[in-house]
């Protein structure tokens, strides 16, 4: 099953990035330039995205592979296909790394199982901490800044598979 997403590197020291490309590429299968612009939120770093297609399955191996770099703060989506959800991945440096399963309009989704064992174990004020947690709030809060900052920035269209 095919689908495809969207990776932003929302962050990156001017050394890594050559090693984020290397990354992607080996995944893609084949040679990743990305079109890299400062990001103005943190001095030093720059920014880049681009988008992807290949198996379901595949947003979560490129969000392995740019963990490998914890400083990086970046995002990886994927969209849903037939039978499979679409996913999130969101890694922000002290925070780690946040994956959610996502509907059709990007919404994260969370499953009523989750929700039924925070609700048992974190009823009271610290349900609303835990539902914070399933749902990426913090992850989301760190980037916000970051996100619009790219506003107007290339995107590099990928259009080789990954996998």
């Amino acid at each position: 099953m095919s689908t495809r997403g969207v990776v932003f590197v929302h962050s990156s020291p001017t050394a890594v990035c050559p090693h984020v490309e290397w990354a992607l590429s080996g995944l893609l299968g084949t040679r990743v330039s990305l079109e890299w612009s400062a990001q103005p939120v943190a001095s030093g770093q720059m920014r880049a995205e681009c988008t992807w297609s290949g198996p379901a399955g595949s947003g979560g191996a490129l969000a392995c592979a740019l963990r490998a770099w914890s400083m990086l703060r970046f995002e990886v989506t994927e969209e849903p296909s037939p039978g499979v959800d679409g996913e999130r991945f969101m890694h922000v440096p002290g925070l780690g790394m946040w994956h959610g399963r996502t509907s059709a309009n990007g919404d994260v989704v969370l499953p009523e199982d989750q929700l039924r064992t925070v609700m048992a174990e974190h009823g009271g004020a610290g349900l609303s901490r835990q539902l914070d947690q399933l749902l990426g709030t913090a992850w989301d809060d760190e980037l916000e800044s970051f996100r619009f900052a790219g506003d107007g920035a290339a995107v590099t269209l990928l259009t080789h598979r990954v996998g």
